[in-house]
């Protein structure tokens, strides 16, 4: 009970530091970009009601799901037999290595071309760029699925799928966990962006219409709420992580205490 008091008291710590120096710089604010922290604080629920919810945040989370999902079933799938295959780990790596250069923003005009501006645009600019944090680590964790750990399942006869799936993806899924992650931040911000063009609702498409019209109180509860839910979203990858890695960490623990 003690250790879980000390890991709220420094998870909430630092928040609250931040939140308080805040109200103290902004209480006596007269800039009209810069209003006073109890300010924006009262304007959140006003702004943020049920059907401002349903009707914006809802469909950007929504986006946010279908591209971090696409980008993660691609980038594992293609990941995988990248790093299996050196001869084609070796043909792919120039033209990887030039697709990771390209910043994902510089792609919305392109994709526009293609896609259109409805939401299979959103969708294509939030997986364009969280494919590649996922991809990559999942070539690193495959090659680095242990030889001799291979060599034990091959003389077992596990061979196929079941070798796929109980060594090559369970070995690597750690560094797999950490490329989803990485995407996790890079889809958020890729979800505001491509609600910035062409949008008729969403996070992204609301912030910028209040900083329009100057509600800036409203434009600031926007980005309040944004990364209140960047803060949910990393916290439900948490748990999934925790319960889909329990054996690694369960093993990194046991490790710690041997020595």
């Amino acid at each position: 009970m003690k250790r879980l008091g000390l890991r709220l008291f420094f998870a909430l710590a630092l928040p609250a530091v931040l939140v308080a120096g805040w109200w103290l710089a902004s209480a006596d604010s007269t800039d009209v970009y810069w209003p006073p922290l109890r300010t924006i604080l009262t304007a959140f629920p006003d702004v943020w009601t049920g059907e401002r919810l349903r009707d914006d945040v809802l469909p950007s989370v929504l986006r946010l799901s279908a591209g971090y999902a696409s980008a993660a079933v691609a980038g594992i799938a293609f990941g995988t037999v990248i790093g299996s295959y050196r001869r084609v780990r070796a043909a792919c790596e120039p033209v990887l290595e030039f697709l990771r250069a390209v910043p994902p923003p510089v792609l919305v005009p392109v994709i526009m071309l293609f896609a259109g501006i409805g939401d299979t645009m959103k969708i294509a600019v939030i997986a364009s760029g969280c494919v590649w944090p996922i991809l990559l680590n999942t070539v690193e964790g495959v090659r680095a699925v242990d030889s001799v750990m291979s060599e034990t399942a091959r003389s077992y006869g596990i061979t196929g799928v079941a070798r796929l799936r109980h060594v090559v993806l369970r070995s690597a899924s750690p560094q797999i966990f950490a490329g989803l992650r990485q995407a996790l931040s890079i889809g958020i911000i890729l979800m505001v962006i491509s609600e910035m063009f062409a949008a008729s609702n969403g996070l992204g498409f609301t912030i910028v219409q209040f900083q329009r019209s100057f509600a800036i109180p409203d434009m600031w509860t926007g980005i309040l709420l944004l990364g209140l839910l960047g803060v949910l979203l990393s916290l439900l990858f948490q748990l999934v992580e925790r319960r889909a890695l329990g054996w690694y960490h369960g093993l990194r623990a046991s490790s710690r205490r041997s020595q």
